[in-house]
């Protein structure tokens, strides 16, 4: 599976723009600002329907414009599939695959996986618990419907149960029986949900930690564990132990959506003690790690986009990642850099032949084999 083609319309700082891609690996090298990484989180809509960096869709239209829209043609099992997604202002967005629009755009969650890696990564570390939680649900619904479905049911429930609690502490009527019914609904989907994401867990971390030493040279001790108010116990006593401070505080303590996880190096808190070049490498093999996890699972690769990525890492961890990522069994592999001497180097040390794509001032031009550019600029 791969992206053949896509095209840009008033998405983000992008009037216009169409770029057609090799199978393999491929480079788009331009200043900071040129919009490198708007074309990676473009590629990220089709796949899972939302922007990588920006929740607000809205927030994605160009300045000025009233809609957006983003098209692509993978080839997916040997055969041509149009994916394209369109968003005006103050309406639905609508996502469609080969001219039909989806009922539901979880229907698409997994047709075009995709593994991003990014400077952002690091609010996985720096930030609260429901940034890891979004890392876990991505990955997992990419490849598993029915816990994509038991998560959008799950949050339906939650909604309702806080939506009561703050009522009844508005008009001073509280009832337990009520705030049972919505317990009776939250228990199998918990359970469900916690279920896989403990399998997950456990399958992934011994990836994650083959993946982190070939990328340190063996250097540091890593590792992840999963928290989860079910791990404690049964969630039918914890619910009704907490009914007293979720009524007091109108919200719901107990639940899989406080889950979350702690990133260690040497058995301390990455958060706390590890360099920058650890936390970027950490953050790296943890991705990859997803990128291995949802290949097994799909039988293909996803598409790999690499952002900015060389920032706070050494040559040698350099070298060993881009070793790990140009195998074949890693499919097509997108990287942006703002120095595309460096890229050419690391690449021509690899022995392998780099289409590089020169992204300025919204126009995006292919170097040919002559050395001349190309435009692409639709």
């Amino acid at each position: 599976m791969f992206l053949k083609k896509i095209n840009l319309l008033n998405f983000k700082n992008y009037p216009e723009a169409s770029l057609e891609l090799e199978p393999g690996v491929n480079a788009l090298v331009g200043a900071n600002g040129e919009g490198k990484t708007n074309l990676l989180d473009a590629i990220h809509y089709l796949s899972l329907c939302k922007s990588y960096f920006n929740p607000v869709d809205a927030h994605n239209i160009r300045f000025g414009e009233d809609f957006f829209m983003v098209q692509g043609v993978f080839e997916i099992d040997e055969v041509s599939e149009t994916i394209s997604c369109g968003l005006k202002r103050n309406q639905k967005k609508v996502f469609k695959r080969n001219q039909k629009e989806y009922d539901r755009l979880a229907d698409h969650i997994g047709l075009v996986p995709v593994v991003m890696i990014s400077p952002t990564d690091t609010i996985l570390i720096t930030e609260g618990s429901e940034e890891r939680r979004k890392f876990l649900d991505s990955i997992i619904s990419q490849f598993d419907k029915n816990y994509l479905d038991d998560l959008i049911n799950y949050s339906r429930v939650l909604s309702q149960r806080n939506a009561y609690l703050k009522y009844a502490a508005l008009h001073r009527n509280f009832d337990a029986d009520s705030l049972l019914i919505w317990d009776e609904q939250m228990i199998p989907l918990a359970e469900r949900i916690y279920k896989v994401r403990s399998k997950f867990i456990s399958e992934l971390v011994p990836i994650f930690k083959d993946f982190y030493k070939a990328i340190s040279g063996n250097k540091e001790v890593i590792d992840i564990s999963y928290e989860s108010h079910l791990s404690k116990g049964n969630l039918r006593d914890q619910l009704d132990a907490g009914r007293e401070k979720d009524r007091a505080l109108q919200y719901s303590t107990v639940g899989i959506h406080k889950d979350d996880l702690t990133f260690l190096i040497s058995d301390v808190p990455v958060k706390r003690y590890a360099s920058q070049g650890q936390q970027k490498s950490f953050l790296i093999a943890l991705k990859l790690a997803q990128f291995n996890f949802v290949a097994t699972e799909k039988g293909q690769p996803p598409i790999l986009l690499l952002d900015d990525i060389f920032d706070k890492l050494d040559d040698s961890r350099v070298t060993r990642l881009m070793e790990l990522v140009c195998q074949e069994n890693f499919g097509q592999l997108i990287i942006t850099d703002s120095h595309a001497g460096r890229l050419k180097e690391i690449f021509k040390g690899l022995g392998i032949t780099l289409p590089v794509f020169q992204v300025q001032q919204q126009e995006i031009k292919r170097n040919s084999l002559s050395g001349q550019a190309e435009s692409q600029h639709a």
